[in-house]
């Protein structure tokens, strides 16, 4: 089974990389760009019992390591392999 997780900063949180990818997608003529929020994605291969465990598993993961939820939210969505 396969995990794919998408973290990204919660609205409201200061993206000062998102900015700095704004200003160079506007240097590069990309003037219709308005906002850039940047994130992460990871892919994280699984060998569970059940989708039940692996989505308990994989809640954890974001919870304990993968994403900071001070700052930032995630999804996930798994497949099966």
């Amino acid at each position: 089974m396969t995990a794919r997780i998408w973290v990204t900063l919660k609205s409201g949180v200061l993206d000062p990389q998102g900015k700095a990818i704004a200003g160079a997608l506007d240097s590069l003529g990309f003037s219709g760009v308005e906002d850039v929020r940047q994130g992460k994605y990871l892919e994280v291969k699984l060998d569970a019992p059940d989708e039940a465990q692996a989505r308990q598993d994989v809640e954890r993961m974001c919870e304990e390591l993968l994403a900071n939820t001070v700052i930032e939210t995630y999804r996930f969505e798994l497949e099966q392999a």
